[in-house]
This record gives structure tokens, sequence and C-alpha cells, in this order.
């Protein structure tokens, strides 16, 4: 996942649940698609953080040597400036890619 190329807002809008629903017919499967999209979202992220602060981390342990790094500070900084995992998968959502399906309809073939 590209998190730059991502165009959700990074702060709160507000929606119209008839665009929501209309996705799945109904507003709750709506909103359990967010959910688990968000989830994912938010897994990859955090494992894209922790791989880039893992290349930072010192294997010496000294309370006393407190390190500054710049380039840390600035992973850091980009991932709290990006939109949140919920608003990612919202604007994923409404332009149809997020790919899910209902369990009981593929029963049903």
């Amino acid at each position: 996942m590209d998190l730059k190329k991502t165009n959700a807002a990074p702060s709160t809008i507000t929606r119209n649940l008839r665009e929501i629903d209309a996705k799945t017919g109904n507003i709750y499967e709506s909103v359990s698609v967010l959910s688990k999209r968000a989830n994912q979202v938010s897994l990859e992220m955090k494992e894209e953080l922790s791989q880039k602060l893992s290349e930072f981390t010192s294997h010496i342990d000294n309370l006393e040597e407190v390190f500054e790094n710049r380039e840390q500070i600035e992973v850091s900084k980009f991932y709290e400036r990006l939109p949140k995992p919920s608003a990612i998968a919202v604007q994923e959502f409404m332009e149809n890619k997020v790919y899910f399906r209902k369990p009981e309809d593929t029963i049903a073939q």
C-alpha cells in the first residue's frame, strides 16, 4: 500500500449515509466492511512504521546515552501526518477500491 498516494482527507468529513449504504444495500454491512478494511490499513501502517523504526534501534543498552536521530523523528512525523486508517478505508470504499463479498451469496451458488 502506498500511503503517499492516498487522497483521503486528513481531517474528519461529514459523509452522506445514502452513498455509503448504496454500495451494499445495508448501512450496517457497509460499516462492517469499512471497519475490517480500517483494521487492515492500520496493521499495514504499523508494520511499515515498525520496520522503518527498527533500522534506527541501537543494540547497546545504556540509559545515559539518548540519541536524537533526525531521520527517525522525520519518519515518525510523516506517519503522524497521515490520514487515519478509517479515513483511508472510507475513501477506498467510496472509490470502489475495496473488494468485499457476502458469505451467504457464495454458499447459495
